[in-house]
């Protein structure tokens, strides 16, 4: 089976049937960009080999369960359930800072950070990358995919010329296409893009 000329939902369909090998082609498929990006974010290499498998696991079982619904792109449904097993690793490994009580000198404030972000600023910087989110899906699916593989998949103009069987310079044409884009329908769409 050529699985290069098959869609993914194709080959789910045919894994659906009984046909391991289809399973295999389609992470065979995938699993640079996501390895890719888990890697990129998480940047320890054991902590990403753990997060992309139990990322895949988490695929195959969704599949295996008749839960996997085809609303979109495969990989963007992989991409964030790689998020957002990230994300539950940040949150559960978050801890409360150490301190050393040996000195005379320990002052509490040097245990708190003031920095931080409120409630508020995240909440507005997550509502401002869901306008974002919103306003790719605008864009044609060759910029929307370059847009994609660059800034969420950290893949260079090169990787993603040789993925999606184009030259350079049209890689590199369709990401100032999709950037130039995004600006005309921020303004648009009047998407405000700063707290």
């Amino acid at each position: 089976m050529k699985s290069a000329k098959i869609s993914d939902k194709e080959l789910i369909v045919k894994y659906l049937e009984g046909n391991e090998s289809s399973l295999e082609a389609i992470i065979n498929r995938h699993k640079n960009r996501v390895y890719a990006y888990i890697l990129m974010v998480v940047k320890d290499k054991q902590l990403a080999d753990d997060i992309f498998q139990d990322t895949f696991i988490k695929v195959i079982n969704t599949i295996r369960a008749g839960s996997y619904k085809e609303e979109g792109k495969f990989i963007q449904w992989v991409m964030r359930i790689a998020h957002n097993l990230i994300i539950d690793f940040f949150r559960k490994s978050k801890r409360i800072p150490v301190v050393d009580n040996d000195s005379d000198e320990f002052d509490i404030f040097d245990t708190i950070r003031f920095t931080d972000d409120s409630i508020e600023d995240r909440l507005v910087r997550e509502q401002i990358h869901q306008d974002i989110r919103g306003l790719i899906e605008y864009l044609p699916p060759e910029q929307k995919e370059v847009l994609f593989m660059r800034h969420y998949s950290d893949m260079s103009f090169k990787d993603i010329a040789e993925q999606t069987n184009v030259s350079i310079n049209t890689a590199l044409g369709r990401m100032r296409y999709a950037l130039i884009n995004l600006r005309k329908l921020v303004k648009e769409k009047d998407v405000i893009l700063s707290a």
